[in-house]
C-alpha cells in the first residue's frame, strides 16, 4: 500500500503565501508524476501543478507565475509554494501521485486533502 500525508494548509489572506507539502510511504518502487490537485465548492476538481521525476513541470494558467511545484525524489515528496494568493484560490488541494509499487503495479494515489482559505 501506498500513502500520501499532505501538510501546509490554512487561512491567509489575500496577497499572503502558503507551502504545501505532501510525502508518500509505503510500497513504492518509484514514483513518476506528482502533483496537485483542487476542488472548491460546487466545482470540479481540477490540476494545479504537475513535477515528473525528471523535473519536467506543468501549471494551470490560473497560478502561472504565483505557484511553484518541487519535489525530492529520495524522499518522495512534493511541495507547493503558492504566494499572491487570491480569494479564488480557496478549496480543498489534494497531492496526487503516479506510483510504482514493489510489487510492479502502477497506480495513482491521493492525499486526503488540505483546506485552503484565502480571505480577509
Amino acid at each position: 500500500q501506498v500513502q500520501l500525508v499532505e501538510s501546509g494548509g490554512g487561512l491567509v489572506q489575500p496577497g499572503g503565501s502558503l507551502r504545501l507539502s505532501c510525502a508518500a510511504s509505503g510500497s513504492i518502487f518509484s514514483i513518476n508524476v506528482m502533483g496537485w490537485y483542487r476542488q472548491a465548492p460546487e466545482k470540479e476538481r481540477e490540476l494545479v501543478a504537475r513535477i515528473t521525476s525528471g523535473g519536467s513541470t506543468n501549471y494551470a494558467d490560473s497560478v502561472k507565475g504565483r505557484f511553484t511545484i518541487s519535489r525530492d525524489n529520495a524522499k518522495n515528496t512534493v511541495t507547493l509554494q503558492m504566494n499572491s494568493l487570491k480569494p479564488e484560490d480557496t478549496a480543498v488541494y489534494y497531492c496526487y501521485a503516479n506510483v510504482l509499487t514493489t510489487a510492479l503495479r502502477r497506480d495513482d494515489y491521493w492525499g486526503q486533502g488540505t483546506q485552503v482559505t484565502v480571505s480577509s
